[in-house]
């Protein structure tokens, strides 16, 4: 007897977003060392009148079925600041992006990756690049190399045969991202200890921690330097004052003033670090629930997150230091300040770095410098659509 058609469909509507949620929900509860994650926010990230990336980007969710029964997944979307950027930098012209993929088999997932890219056609796109779900700040690439242990906080987690299905489809290699894992009870090597001295001494550097009664002043800072600091790297799209405030506001729960800093140079903010405590340790507790008791965990979890490990997701410095000594000196300083922090007084013994491209050649000597090791690998796609 032969196996039935494969039918997609277009979801719109909370209905129809709620099912791709949970239909997303219920592939990754199959993957062994999957986080659950809290359906509220999952909910919102695809929500138009909730997430600000619809402000300048337009998707659609669509859902495969076969017999009956929903056997896959996949969002088609673009950015029109992403058609804004150079084509070198990755996006560019034309550029649309698939994402969050998921599919019960290899046909399923080629007639998914099909169908999004006969959308992206009719939307005048003439490439996909992806996955990236929705957005290069939220969840990009696809996890090829990492599988054997749990991700952390707004890291993807995927199968690895997603990466054959994709490749059989046409997709080749565009970029590569990687964490490294750093063992925060060790001192750091004696050479960053000699810089992290010298900074102190210099009179014009100041390191200070972001201070959360002045949270919305610290957050523009933040995220000022962040526009500024990767303008030019692969797959930047910049951050609109809309996302400014909505970033600011969703961090602000996960901010622990003695892991995230901003150095001043004569007065001047030019670099910061965030580091978060990863939420990841109580929502796999709860297995994503809040109701009826994970919030009393949770609650629990955010005034003191001990021993939970720590996520540096995001640094910068502003471009008018790359390239310089004093660009690396600010670095290692946050970095030691936020290291002796998460040891002493949230008593971690782990953090995660990154993502890193696999060619910001400043980013991945800081994380060699400081001992740190690779320990899982994102791979974005790409495919011509013409």
């Amino acid at each position: 007897m032969a196996e039935e058609q494969i039918n997609i469909q277009p979801v719109n509507g909370k209905r129809g977003r709620a099912q791709f949620v949970d239909l997303g929900r219920e592939f990754a509860a199959k993957v062994p060392n999957s986080v659950p994650q809290l359906r509220s926010e999952l909910l919102e990230l695809v929500n138009p009148n909730k997430n600000p990336f619809f402000g300048h980007g337009k998707a659609q969710l669509f859902i495969a079925y076969r017999g009956g029964q929903a056997v896959g997944r996949i969002s088609a979307h673009y950015d029109e600041l992403a058609l804004a950027m150079p084509a070198e930098q990755g996006f560019g012209p034309g550029t649309g992006n698939f994402g969050y993929f998921d599919a019960s088999n290899q046909e399923v997932g080629a007639a998914l990756l099909e169908y999004a890219e006969n959308w992206l056609r009719d939307q005048g796109m003439t490439r996909s690049v992806g996955p990236i779900s929705l957005a290069m700040w939220e969840e990009p690439g696809l996890l090829v190399r990492g599988q054997d242990h749990a991700p952390m906080i707004m890291m993807g987690h995927h199968p690895q045969k997603y990466a054959g299905w994709i490749e059989s489809s046409g997709y080749e290699r565009a970029k590569t991202l990687h964490t490294y894992d750093l063992d925060i009870v060790q001192d750091f090597p004696p050479l960053v200890q000699r810089i992290v001295k010298s900074g102190r001494r210099n009179e014009r550097i100041r390191i200070r921690r972001v201070d959360k009664s002045n949270w919305d002043r610290d957050a523009a800072i933040v995220l000022s330097i962040l526009n500024d600091a990767w303008s030019d790297n692969w797959g930047f799209t910049p951050f609109t004052p809309e996302e400014v405030a909505y970033a600011g506001k969703k961090l602000k729960t996960i901010i622990f003033e003695p892991l995230n800093m901003i150095a001043e140079v004569d007065g001047k903010p030019v670099a910061f670090m965030l580091t978060w405590p990863d939420i990841n340790d109580v929502l796999a507790r709860i297995n994503g629930k809040l109701l009826p008791f994970g919030w009393f965990h949770m609650l629990r979890w955010l005034r003191a997150p001990r021993g939970s490990g720590m996520r540096v997701p995001l640094m910068g410095v502003s471009k008018e230091l790359h390239n310089s000594r004093l660009a690396s000196q600010l670095a290692f300083m946050m970095i030691n300040e936020i290291r002796e922090s998460a040891y002493t007084t949230f008593e971690s013994k782990r953090a995660e770095i990154g993502w890193i491209l696999e060619d910001n050649q400043g980013m991945v000597a800081i994380a060699d410098t400081i001992g740190s090791k690779i320990n899982r690998e994102y791979a974005i796609y790409t495919k011509s659509l013409t």
